[in-house]
């Protein structure tokens, strides 16, 4: 176990949607990294693939923006906020990932203002990368 906090205690986010189990890095309004181990238990796998079960792109995606949350809720001037997507660029899914991976996902926070952000994540599989995508987000009240 780490020395960081544990996701639930810094997203809003539960279980089935908290997609990150632990944090392994973070520098409080810079960056995180975060890791999602799978069993092959989560609710999407039945139905996405049939025979063939594969994480969909889109939640590893959002992986990468809950990370990101870490790293900005664990900064005292967005502690309390509630990071909502507004939007996503240059999405790219490089590899299926499947039940008993473990994904490993950094992201790093660019500009941000006390309303809105940037942000650029990463999803990666034994060293192999997965998935890619820039963020950004608006902050709203809890």
């Amino acid at each position: 176990m780490s020395n960081f906090p544990a996701p639930t205690e810094l997203l809003a986010h539960r279980p089935p949607f908290l997609l990150v189990d632990e944090l392994v890095a973070l520098e409080p309004g810079v960056s995180a990294t975060g890791l999602w181990r799978l069993t092959g238990d989560e609710y999407f796998f039945p139905g996405h693939f049939p025979g063939r079960p594969t994480l969909p792109g889109v939640l590893m995606c959002e992986s990468i923006a809950q990370v990101g949350a870490c790293a900005l809720l664990a900064d005292e001037r967005f502690a309390g906020k509630l990071p909502l997507f507004g939007g996503l660029d240059n999405a790219r899914f490089r590899r299926q990932v499947v039940p008993g991976d473990e994904l490993t996902i950094e992201v790093e926070l660019g500009r941000m203002s006390a309303r809105a952000g940037k942000g650029a994540g990463r999803v990666s599989v034994g060293g192999e990368l997965a998935t890619s995508c820039d963020l950004m987000f608006v902050f709203a009240d809890r």
